[in-house]
């Protein structure tokens, strides 16, 4: 017997979902409202700051991925960015070559690390 297909729409919410190439998938961290500065100063949304960068955590990488991994953190231009919802769930699309930081434990005690702590 062959499987049906649901007649009132496509069933891809229920297809798992591999990232390609040098792509990487990423969901925004939250901060898009009201923010303090490190002294404390209340900074609304509404105020025009210049260009700033983004975090994100790293949700699910292409197989030509070498440097983040499903779990760190990374700085990216919110600028360039490609949107995609999947199941209600607002994420980002983008190449490897368009990150600009990779925060992760694994880093720690390297010699490739700033010794900057998040």
């Amino acid at each position: 017997m062959s499987a049906k297909r649901n007649e009132s729409g496509p069933q891809d919410d229920k297809l798992p979902i591999r990232m390609l190439h040098d792509r990487v998938l990423v969901r925004q961290d939250t901060g898009e409202g009201e923010r303090r500065s490190g002294g404390g100063i209340l900074i609304p949304a509404t105020a025009a700051v210049g260009k700033r960068l983004a975090w994100a955590e790293v949700v699910a990488v292409g197989q030509n991925v070498r440097t983040v991994e499903p779990g760190d953190r990374v700085l990216y231009d919110p600028e360039d960015r490609a949107e995609v919802e999947v199941r209600g769930v607002g994420y980002v699309l983008m190449r490897e070559r368009d990150l600009h930081a990779v925060a992760a434990d694994r880093f720690e005690g390297s010699e490739d690390s700033t010794g900057l702590y998040l």
